[in-house]
């Protein structure tokens, strides 16, 4: 080997290894065994995902600790001040306060890090607030492998899919979602919306009478605007 070659091969390797680190660099473990790409957003700290990765001083881990044993206490049990906090973010979602939402599912990251409902949670906001669908998927796929997720978890996932214009990748998704929450009306809307655009008329059809028989929300038709993002 030539000595050229011998030194365009070192100065590969090493390129490989400082993209390595650069990659492993942009990932935070933000509970056991649960890593994210590290995103930032302009706002305030406490409405971005998982506080914006702010580094913490002990003064702060202390007030963290000190909150959370409040919320414990006034909630009876730490799961059950999880699944407040948590239904508090889904209803200032549903109000359109994501600044609100985003605070709550911070809360509930405090309490309860491993939990699917955080990443649910903060998919959502990631989506809707931030325009970032690449970190919203990334946050949807994390929720799906973590404890006690949502029933309506793949519904949510599978309307995302449909809104980012992949009805092949969102199908699937949907036809666990009426299996995990059958008397959801717009999972079954969205899932006749997914098969008609992969070919599957008389599979629509079907998705279509049962949506119908379940009083589904004006969001499952407004869905279909191409800027609609929650």
């Amino acid at each position: 080997m030539s000595a050229f070659s011998k030194t365009a091969r070192t100065l590969a390797v090493l390129a490989s290894l400082t993209w390595a680190g650069m990659a492993a660099a942009q990932t935070v473990e933000v509970a056991p065994g649960v890593q994210v790409t590290k995103k930032t957003y302009s706002a305030p700290i406490n409405e971005q995902p998982f506080y914006g990765f702010a580094e913490k001083t002990p003064e702060l881990r202390a007030t963290d600790e000190r909150f959370v044993s409040a919320l414990t206490q006034a909630a009876g049990t730490r799961q059950r001040a999880f699944e407040e906090t948590t239904l508090r973010g889904w209803r200032a979602i549903g109000s359109g306060n994501i600044a609100e939402a985003a605070q709550r599912f911070n809360q509930a990251f405090l309490l309860a890090p491993e939990q699917s409902g955080v990443y649910h949670g903060f998919a959502a906001v990631v989506q809707v607030r931030f325009n970032d669908p690449a970190f919203a998927e990334e946050l949807f796929k994390i929720a799906r492998k973590q404890p006690n997720p949502s029933k309506n978890l793949n519904a949510d996932y599978g309307r995302f899919l449909l809104i980012a214009k992949r009805p092949g990748d969102a199908q699937p998704v949907l036809e666990q979602a009426v299996i995990d929450a059958p008397n959801f009306g717009d999972a079954w809307s969205n899932l006749a919306f997914a098969r008609i655009q992969n070919g599957d008329r008389a599979g629509a059809c079907t998705a279509a009478d049962e949506a119908a028989k379940r009083n589904p929300s004006v969001n499952a038709s407004r869905d279909r605007s191409p800027h609609r993002a929650w």
